[in-house]
């Protein structure tokens, strides 16, 4: 399947994990990739990996809290691939995030957090849609995560912040044909996670109906989706991707 031929995709938070999932799974279906993150040596990695696998992809180190950097993303996607018609946005603080209570997280980090992990997807959906709007449209997909819907301090409320957003977005960018949906992805089985949860990952899979840890590739059918034409009257949704952790109305 060529689902993605002549269109570019920038994917945040590419360099490992669910994002470097995505990356690929684009570049597959052959889409070339921006492969966005602050990581060099490990993005670097995952670009060459589908380029010698015979995709395109460049890297682009980028942080999602800044204008400047995202902007300047933006001006090497166009200047080197054409364009921008995708964009995932995953990048987040969360396998080194520390562990701390909203009524007592130290200031500073919390606002640096948010910056990133809610804040980033404003920032680089403002970068990119102008680019969308001049091709005739796009797909943007937003990663959530159940947390959204259980207690999980500051992480649980930016990922309350990102379903909002989506929400938000869809109608601010959907006349100009422009879809905006999220993935909640629910416990699942990364290098973050493993440092997270540790063996507290075993119990975790207890309540859910499929009674496993997620992997990245679970999530990318729904990713793939998405951006896809298949997804042409799909907007402002958070599709959770979860095992059966959460139930909602």
């Amino acid at each position: 399947m060529s689902r993605f031929e002549s269109k570019v995709a920038v994917v945040t938070g590419a360099a490992q994990g669910i994002g470097e999932a995505y990356a690929r799974a684009l570049a597959a279906e052959g889409a070339a990739v921006v492969v966005a993150d602050l990581n060099e040596d490990a993005g670097g990695k995952v670009a060459a990996s589908i380029e010698e696998a015979g995709g395109r992809a460049i890297f682009v180190r980028t942080d999602v809290a800044s204008h400047e950097s995202a902007a300047a993303m933006v001006d090497r996607a166009v200047a080197e691939l054409g364009g921008i018609d995708l964009l995932v946005n995953n990048a987040a603080i969360y396998g080194d995030m520390a562990f701390d209570l909203l009524i007592s997280v130290d200031w500073d980090y919390y606002r640096r957090f948010m910056s990133v992990n809610m804040d980033g997807a404003l920032v680089m959906t403002r970068a990119v849609y102008p680019q969308m709007q001049r091709r005739g449209g796009g797909a943007i997909v937003n990663q959530s995560s159940t947390a959204a819907y259980l207690y999980s301090g500051f992480y649980g409320l930016a990922k309350v912040g990102v379903n909002g957003l989506t929400q938000q977005l869809a109608h601010e960018l959907g006349g100009m044909g422009i879809r905006v949906n999220a993935i909640a992805p629910g416990p699942t089985d990364t290098a973050a996670t493993r440092t997270q949860a540790g063996d507290a990952a075993k119990d975790l899979v207890k309540g859910l109906a499929i009674k496993r840890m997620g992997q990245p590739e679970d999530m990318v059918g729904a990713c793939l989706f998405l951006l896809s034409d298949e997804a042409s009257w799909v907007t402002g949704q958070i599709v959770a991707v979860d095992g059966g952790q959460v139930f909602r109305p």
